[in-house]
Formats: C-alpha cells, structure tokens, sequence
C-alpha cells in the first residue's frame, strides 16, 4: 500500500503534465458535447484520489479500484477505448473536474446536497455505513461519534471527508480533528497513538486493516452515522460536470444494465464490498 502511495505521486506528476490537452465545454449545449469528443479522442481522464478501494494506483503502478474497474467497461461500451488516471487530493477533485483537468470524478464520492450544487452525479453504485478503526481490544469502547465526543477522544479522517459531517453533528469540531490524506495515514495515526480513532467508510477501514494485517488496530463494527437529526447512509457516485447531462445520461443507462445483472455486483465484490451494500437510491433522492 505504501508503494501504492509512492506511485500515486509518480502519477500525478505525469497527470499535470497533460492537463494541457483539455478542451472546454464551456459552450456545451443541449447537453453538452463531452461524449462526442471522447468517442473521438479514444481517452478519457478520470480524477481519483488514491482512496481504497475506490480508486488507486497499485504497489505496480496500476490503476485499480471499484471506479476504475466500472468506469473501464461503461466507457468502452460508450465508445471510448481508454481511460487515464489524474490523481490528486479528495479536496481538488470538484475543483479539478471543473477546471477541465480530467474529464469525470471517478473516485467513490458521496453524494451530498453541497456536492449536487457544484457537480452532476450518475446514480449511485453503493451505500455505505461507516466504521472505525482503533487500537486492539478498543479500550475507549468507541463505537459512534457520540462515543467519540463524551470520550473526549482525539479523532482522526480523510481531509475533505463525508466523515467530518457526521462528526460534527455529534458535537465535534473539525478544528479539534487530526485530517490525513487517507486510510493507510490514519491506521499509522491509531497505531503510533497521535489519534485514538480514525472514521472512514465501513469499506475503506475493513480493507486497510486486513491488508495490512495490523497487529496494533482493529476495526469495529459498521453503524449509521446522523446527519440534521436523521440516519444517512453515504452513497458513492461519479461525478461530471454539471452542463455534461448526454454523457451523464448515457453513463447512467450503462450502469443500470449492470445493476439490473449483477453485473456491478461481481465488480466490486473482489474490493471488499458485501451484498447489502449495493443500492438501488438515485442522485436525484440524494439531491434533494
């Protein structure tokens, strides 16, 4: 995972060298033009931000993850032959999208009512609980983000996170969080003891501890956090931006026949997903 991390750099590099080929679309209309002109040019570019599983760059220089995987077969049957990595932090993925540095968000992103106002979202492949991960035997019993603030534990995320959301509500502040760039950070956080918790999603923290094999951490069982009062599940979408609804709209038939087979199913079960993950909720429910 480390050598992952190391390649993820590599790779951005190169990602900023290229960001000069991209054409606006500013002047798109009825729909825009994206997916005409990806047809024609054989590639698309798809921002991601080093995530497990969603999308990474494997300890072989790689590009892996659950959108990669999904985003390969929905574009080669939209007409479009390849797809590039341009990885980048999770902060700079809607700014990056819409100052045209690659071409979609392909990076597991929550869909969010602030996020609908800046980007179009495809439906969603997941929803998904969070968990967390802690120190062996979890001697602070945390198991919520109310257990996290009557604790006064220091808590640990992914910057620019659904994660700080949820813990906000509970009474958190941001200010008081420990943000890292990902879950890999965070397990070292818990380990080295500078964090007595890291929140991520369920998925994200189950892989990374069984991966590592951590003999330190563990993780605990996944819960729905609250948000304005209620239970919310986090969906996970790609992103386009928001004059790009003919490619949206093609990606989107696309996904469908995949969930309607199983097909999507299969994909992402080999990155750690379960069964009762997949959803069949809209962008446009989440939206709302």
């Amino acid at each position: 995972m480390l050598a992952g991390a190391a390649s993820l750099g590599a790779v951005s590099a190169l990602g900023a060298t290229t960001a000069c080929s991209r054409v606006s679309s500013a002047d798109a209309k009825n729909g825009g033009d994206l997916l005409e002109r990806l047809k024609a040019q054989g590639t698309v570019k798809l921002g991601l931000a080093g995530e497990q599983p969603y999308s990474y760059i494997d300890k072989h220089g790689k590009l892996t993850g659950t959108s990669p995987a999904i985003a390969r077969i929905i574009f080669e049957r939209l007409g479009v032959a390849k797809v590039q990595p341009f990885p980048t932090e999770f902060n700079s993925l809607i700014p990056g999208l819409n100052s045209q540095q690659f071409d979609v968000v392909a990076a597991g992103m929550y869909i969010t009512p602030t996020r609908c106002e800046q980007v179009l979202f495809a439906d969603p492949e997941y929803e998904m609980r969070d968990a967390f991960i802690v120190r062996k035997g979890n001697p602070k019993n945390l198991n919520s983000y109310e257990d996290i603030a009557k604790a006064g534990a220091k808590m640990a995320t992914g910057t620019g996170y659904a994660e700080i959301a949820y813990a906000e509500e509970a009474g958190l502040k941001e200010s008081d969080m420990l943000l890292l760039p990902d879950q890999l950070a965070g397990l070292l956080a818990v380990e080295q003891g500078r964090a007595d918790v890291f929140s991520g999603t369920a998925v994200t923290v189950r892989n990374v501890v069984r991966q590592t094999k951590s003999r330190k951490a563990e993780y605990t069982e996944a819960f729905t956090p609250k948000l304005d009062g209620k239970p919310d599940l986090g969906t996970g979408a790609f992103a386009f931006r928001q004059n790009e609804t003919t490619l949206r709209d093609a990606f989107n038939r696309e996904l469908h026949k995949m969930k309607e087979s199983g097909e999507l199913f299969r994909i992402m079960k080999p990155f750690g997903f379960v069964k009762e993950e997949m959803t069949t909720m809209t962008a446009k429910e989440r939206c709302a």
